[in-house]
């Protein structure tokens, strides 16, 4: 199947127009340079440059370890590598809960610093200083709303979100809120396939789903999961399309065993 093309470079409008006649919009997680050159090359609308780069790159248990400059790093590796690609930074923790100031001094360094074409931030109604700050300035902002990792600690689970009704109504009332203030677009996570329906009907800016259902606009995974370089992370909502640390286990196997028995390199592979 074809990939898409039609946009030569997949900007915010572009993916206002995507929703619009009804196309998804694929996104994915990306780190670093060779990854990003693939996956552009691949047709994926968006680029993730996301602060689970702490978990899959720096091995941390959460994202909040990761630092700005660490997140600046891996964002200008993917914007070096990027062509069509939308590519989107999250602000890490502790950069823009609480201050709306800190958050814009970080936007900017990123926005300077790497090249990069937007920002995303966790939660609803409690950052909205934060992210209309940050637009004021005029950096695109995508929101994210159910499963907010960076506030593991508060919600003391990974488990799926707004279950109850009260929390699935504030979860609208945020998207609602997101959206007037001018965010492009917002990740759903982890919230039951009904909500994400909802929602996704209910706005006129895109939804991206991580274990939101099949009627949001589009779909992003950590793309170490989707490529199965990951292992130990089995959430209903991934499907692994390679299972490559096996496959790569396999060929540093191999090559570990031909160094040893000097099968490697042979007369063809020496000057």
């Amino acid at each position: 199947m074809s990939v898409h093309k039609e946009f030569k470079k997949i900007t915010t409008h572009a993916l206002q127009a995507m929703k619009a006649r009804g196309e998804r919009i694929s996104m994915l997680t990306a780190y670093d340079y060779s990854m990003a050159k693939i996956l552009d090359a691949g047709g994926v609308d968006v680029l993730l440059v996301g602060d689970s780069a702490s978990n899959v790159m720096a091995g941390h248990e959460t994202t909040l370890p990761i630092t700005l400059d660490q997140m600046i790093y891996h964002a200008s590796s993917v914007v070096r590598a990027v062509e069509r690609a939308l590519v989107v930074v999250d602000l890490p923790f502790g950069h823009y809960q609480g201050s709306s100031r800190k958050a814009l001094a970080a936007t900017v360094r990123i926005m300077k610093e790497s090249g990069a074409h937007a920002v995303k931030m966790e939660g609803g109604e409690e950052i909205r200083e934060s992210i209309e700050r940050v637009l004021s300035a005029g950096v695109p902002v995508m929101g994210h709303l159910g499963l907010t990792p960076q506030s593991i600690y508060k919600f003391g689970t990974y488990t799926v979100r707004a279950k109850e009704e009260m929390e699935a109504k504030k979860l609208v009332k945020d998207a609602k809120l997101l959206e007037k203030i001018g965010c492009f677009a917002i990740v759903l996570e982890k919230i039951p396939a009904k909500l994400g329906k909802k929602v996704s009907e209910t706005l006129t800016i895109p939804t991206i789903g991580i274990g939101g259902g099949k009627h949001t606009d589009g779909q992003v995974l950590v793309t170490h999961d989707m490529l199965g370089i990951t292992k130990d992370f089995h959430p209903r909502f991934l499907r692994r399309y390679l299972n490559l640390f096996d496959e790569i286990k396999g060929a540093v196997e191999q090559y570990s065993a031909d160094v040893k028995s000097r099968d490697f390199p042979n007369d063809k592979e020496q000057y």
